[in-house]
């Protein structure tokens, strides 16, 4: 019911993919910022802010096989944007 939303909402399986990916890069990004940002915390307090970042990434790759599954049955797995915009618009 999520994922069907999602779908309609034009959200497609490669955009979690991307944000997964993207997640990845903020997890390290994060994890040196705090480290080089708030001397005098230590690396404790750099490690849990990679880790709640981190931490996003499992759940954007499931998003996007739960949307690559539903695209599959609908049938606009290779489907462009344009031709889901067609598909919506007709029915």
């Amino acid at each position: 019911m999520m994922v069907k939303k999602m779908h309609e909402m034009g959200v497609r399986s490669e955009h979690a993919y991307t944000a997964a990916f993207a997640s990845i890069g903020l997890t390290v990004a994060a994890w040196a910022v705090s480290l080089a940002a708030e001397p005098g915390t230590g690396l404790a307090r750099a490690d849990r802010w990679g880790i709640f970042v981190g931490e996003w990434a499992p759940t954007f790759f499931g998003l996007g096989l739960a949307l690559s599954h539903y695209e599959q049955q609908d049938g606009t797995l290779t489907a462009s944007t344009h031709e889901l915009r067609q598909h919506q618009q007709a029915s």
